[in-house]
């Protein structure tokens, strides 16, 4: 008999809910495919997220490359987070909601060394070439890998006149945080986009690129067209893109999209 009364208790209230459409929906999981730039972001917002909607974010981070070739090959997302030309790619393959590109950020290149270490001087142009010049070793995302700061970095060089000079001392990052291997001791200067800097600790952000050098990156979102959770990754998109992402930018050295 008291079985019988603790099962009413618990069930007589769960009927009431579901006769009068009350009952609480079951948690939706979010894929979210982002660059590693913007991770940070999408990290700390991301248990807000969650809070507000009762729902998970699945985080998946790579650099705009990789990701969008995981995309080609049929990886399954509800929001992506890439450059607008990325973006414009996957909108006219169908594979992306053109109308819901929405502008996140922009970031630009700073350069790190271990902290501790003396200061390279990168005041100017010609300054910042000869501390190129005079590192052991200079550490920048690969290129080959797709990540955006290193094709730009890549291409920085050739126009500087030292590509093959920074070559033969190079460290090329596969993935991930070039201010690690600073960290770690792995070389002894690095250049990436300055929010991927500022959160490593040991490290020292020397400052930007000289503003002749410089090279901001934009980020945007878009959904899917085959979202699962189209109306939890709008609402995810609408927080990245709102005022309380603003303090998050500032944080690790991003600006709203449409601030300069």
């Amino acid at each position: 008999m008291r079985d019988l009364i603790s099962r009413a208790a618990v069930i007589g209230p769960l009927l009431a809910l579901l006769a009068a459409g009350r009952m609480p929906a079951a948690a939706a999981e979010l894929q979210v495919l982002t660059t590693g730039a913007f991770l940070p972001v999408v990290n700390s917002l991301a248990p807000q997220f969650e809070s507000q909607r009762h729902d998970r974010a699945i985080i998946i981070n790579d650099t705009a490359g990789a990701l969008l070739a995981r995309i080609r090959g049929g990886a399954t997302f509800d929001l992506v987070i890439l450059t607008p030309p990325a973006l414009a790619e996957l909108a006219a393959a169908g594979i992306v909601q053109p109308d819901s590109r929405t502008d996140l950020a922009r970031v630009g290149i700073g350069v790190v060394i271990k902290a501790g270490a003396p200061l390279p001087d990168i005041s100017t142009v010609e300054a910042f070439r000869q501390s190129l010049l005079a590192a052991a070793s200079v550490a920048y995302i690969d290129p080959a890998s797709g990540g955006s700061s290193g094709i730009y970095i890549a291409q920085m060089l050739r126009k500087l006149g030292i590509a093959d000079q920074i070559a033969a001392h190079a460290v090329l990052v596969q993935g991930g945080r070039v201010a690690d291997h600073i960290a770690h001791g792995e070389a002894e200067l690095g250049i990436h986009q300055i929010s991927e800097i500022i959160p490593v600790a040991g490290i020292t952000l020397v400052g930007p690129l000289p503003a002749a050098l410089q090279s901001e990156t934009i980020y945007s979102g878009a959904i899917s067209q085959t979202a699962a959770q189209p109306a939890a990754a709008k609402a995810f998109l609408d927080l990245l893109a709102g005022p309380d992402a603003q303090p998050v930018l500032a944080k690790v050295g991003m600006q709203p999209a449409g601030r300069k």
